[in-house]
């Protein structure tokens, strides 16, 4: 029996708690993010070389698979809860498994780097095509600028309030499993408990979605009496999910905006470290920073529906892109100031999660944009997009960081109480004046180039 009935605006359980399925998710991926390396060369004592193939061969796949996903849900035929909704428990409960297998070790050699790329591989299939279709539903659940807006920042409230319970809650978990079971398993019981709060989270938004989106017997009833038109009319045309690319010029600019977004999310991130203990004098601080930043980040994500409902998604990213450009600019000249540049930069990272929400909105009226045109429905295709600037975030951001510190001719041998003059202002660049070039060029390109209007 289908299980959809008419739903008129979104539910209580969807305007508070839809999120948590990505606050689960943001604890599981930073298992990867703060101790994949650290697995890799200490507890499977891989060497660098093989550290760095797996790595890279994985990341690079990744990011191939990533465009492909959309499309593949456009594709398809809707399965039994519907096209998105669906996948929102056909594969989540998959990562449990698949995510721990990364950070176990069977065998030696080439054997056991095959066995921790494969899992790597296999476990982001099995989480991004969820994610892609949860994202998706923001587009099939709201019906309205506003209400899509709530969705996101709903969203990103969770998903910033996940970085600060990590802070504590991610070393917590892998010493207590490390008293259970030992250091070598650890990670993966961690991997596996954080993935299943995912998977547990994605069933919750499964739930609250209940019928807001066509069943499959509902879908393929519409498909038919299409496929019945398009038999009548000449010249009929063939659906081609890419074609919501093809014919969308405010889609590409769009995505090259927020490459540029997380191309400095990542490279602040990654340099954060440098800039405190070389230039700050106290790496203990980069803790302080990371808190205080997603702490800042749960407020922004709060406030961001309130503020995109005064000047729309657009102006809100365009200025927002510029004012970083400004602060990070402005902490520059205050390099040596520690105490000024953590303000600053902890604004600039405020900032950028408070465009984060704004990102379903601009992308949904590019999916409604090219679905306009084409005449079939592309919300998978187009909302898709929106993980793949992460993705080439995440490419790059080993390239741009060496790049940076060797143009400030940094060596692991300096002593950071010894750091000269120049590689400070080379750390503090790579820190503060290239995200800020990187992040006014993301303006600009989305000012001139993305011109749809809100209600579109």
């Amino acid at each position: 029996m289908p299980d959809k009935k008419e739903r008129n605006g979104l539910s209580t359980p969807l305007k508070r708690f839809f999120g948590v399925g990505d606050f689960g998710f943001t604890l599981m991926s930073n298992i990867d993010t703060f101790y994949a390396t650290y697995f890799f060369t200490n507890i499977a004592k891989f060497s660098l070389g093989v550290i760095t193939v797996i790595t890279t061969i994985s990341a690079v796949v990744d990011a191939i698979l990533s465009c492909l996903y959309g499309p593949f849900l456009n594709k398809i035929k809707p399965k039994r809860w519907g096209r998105y909704r669906s996948w929102l428990i056909l594969t989540p409960w998959m990562v449990p498994f698949l995510y721990a297998m990364q950070f176990i070790k069977i065998g030696n050699g080439l054997a056991a780097a095959i066995f921790v790329t494969v899992a790597m591989i296999t476990s982001r299939i099995a989480w991004n095509i969820p994610y892609i279709a949860n994202v998706s539903m923001i587009n099939i659940a709201g019906k309205t600028p506003k209400e899509r807006m709530t969705l996101s920042s709903t969203r990103m409230v969770w998903t910033s309030l996940a970085s600060v319970v990590y802070s504590y809650a991610g070393p917590a978990a892998v010493s207590v499993f490390a008293a259970w079971l030992g250091e070598k398993n650890a990670y993966a019981a961690t991997a596996f408990a954080f993935s299943a709060l995912m998977a547990a989270g994605f069933y919750a938004h499964f739930n609250m979605f209940k019928g807001y989106e066509m069943t499959k017997e509902e879908e393929l009833q519409r498909m038919a009496g299409q496929a019945r038109s398009v038999q009548t009319a000449p010249n009929a045309q063939k659906v081609r999910a890419l074609d919501a690319i093809r014919c969308n010029p405010h889609l590409l600019w769009l995505f090259l905006s927020c490459i540029t977004k997380y191309i400095v999310l990542f490279l602040v991130n990654g340099l954060a470290i440098y800039y405190f203990t070389y230039v700050g004098q106290n790496a203990a601080l980069l803790t302080t920073f990371v808190f205080a930043a997603n702490l800042l980040g749960v407020v922004a994500s709060y406030i961001s529906k309130f503020i995109v409902a005064r000047f729309t998604a657009k102006k809100t990213v365009v200025c927002s892109y510029f004012l970083m450009a400004v602060i990070a600019t402005g902490a520059f000249f205050a390099y040596s100031q520690t105490w000024v540049v953590m303000a600053a930069m902890c604004a600039v990272m405020f900032i950028l999660v408070l465009t984060n929400a704004c990102d379903p909105e601009l992308f949904s009226n590019c999916a409604a944009y090219s679905g306009k045109k084409l005449g079939y429905d592309v919300t998978g295709t187009v909302m898709g997009l929106l993980t793949v600037p992460i993705k080439i975030g995440i490419v790059s951001r080993g390239i741009l960081i060496s790049a940076c510190l060797a143009l400030a001719q940094f060596s692991s041998e300096t002593d950071p109480s010894m750091a000269s003059l120049q590689l400070q202002r080379g750390i503090s660049m790579g820190f503060m004046i290239i995200p800020a070039v990187v992040i006014l060029l993301g303006a600009v390109i989305l000012a001139f180039g993305y011109k749809l209007d809100q209600d579109t």
